[in-house]
């Protein structure tokens, strides 16, 4: 294994593109929400994730939605980035624009260990932002901190619900993350950014994600067609591992995204 890794990573000119799913966060205690934690409440009634997170829900039931959300800020707010969030930091340091992290985690984990934004693609948005529902500037616009720190059933208050109004024109704002039933961009998804990203990749290194999104597996797809290098680093097999071990060079690393990493970063290091 090692001296597969050090055939990948012996090319000083090699781009090296890094996507992080929620395997990452939840070593630092962030549930994926796909489990009993995801299951949320209107009324008597129970919805999945993919029921609920939808901008056709959001049009119906606008509280809730940002009641569970404002939560979930809470919940990443108090989480704290792990060894794994402060080796690809490491790892970026020594690469420098050979460096790309491309994440599907909108807990804002990635930044707050030190990744640079400007080579940090958060593709699935971020929870401590929110954007006017009638795009009036078209930009992000930070979540008030009085908004933190909530319980998971704590309603909103008038005041809460105008914190949440767009400091713009006045209307409702919603959270900056990309739901079920809406489509990639550029402008708040960086879509056309991250292919091209693929397009210039020599390895690919996936941790934390089984692949349920359509744009790593574009990217993933993107890098195995160009005959780069696919790594994934998963605590299971999943939908990317056959990509990997079929790609030139490529591997499963069967561990956490903590341990992965830090095999990365020795192999970068020499």
């Amino acid at each position: 294994m090692s001296t597969r890794l050090q055939t990948i990573f012996s090319d000083q000119a090699k781009q090296i593109t890094f996507l992080t799913g929620a395997g990452i966060s939840s070593e630092s205690g962030i549930p994926t929400f796909r489990g009993p934690e995801g299951y949320w409440t209107v009324g008597a009634k129970e919805y999945h994730p993919q029921e609920m997170a939808t901008y056709a829900m959001f049009t119906k039931h606008p509280d809730e939605l940002w009641q569970w959300y404002l939560y979930r800020a809470s919940v990443c707010l108090n989480a704290e980035p792990n060894q794994a969030h402060l080796a690809l930091v490491e790892i970026e340091r020594i690469l420098q624009d050979r460096f790309t992290l491309i994440t599907q985690n909108v807990d804002n984990l990635h930044i707050r260990a030190g990744s640079n934004p400007e080579r940090t693609f958060q593709i699935h948005g971020n929870v401590f932002f929110m954007r006017c529902v009638n795009e009036c500037q078209q930009r992000l616009i930070a979540l008030p901190q009085k908004l933190f720190l909530r319980e998971k059933d704590q309603s909103l208050s008038v005041e809460d619900k105008n914190c949440l109004k767009c400091p713009d024109c006045g209307v409702g704002t919603r959270p900056h993350v990309l739901w079920f039933d809406e489509s990639y961009d550029e402008h708040y998804f960086k879509f056309e950014s991250a292919m091209a990203v693929a397009e210039k990749t020599d390895v690919l290194i996936i941790a934390g994600t089984s692949g349920a999104t359509t744009l790593p597996n574009h990217v993933a797809n993107m890098v195995y067609q160009n005959k780069g290098a696919i790594i994934d680093i998963n605590i299971e097999s999943n939908s990317f591992t056959e990509r990997a071990l079929n790609s030139s060079n490529g591997q499963f690393l069967n561990m956490s995204c903590s341990e992965g990493f830090a095999k990365i970063l020795t192999e970068i290091k020499k």
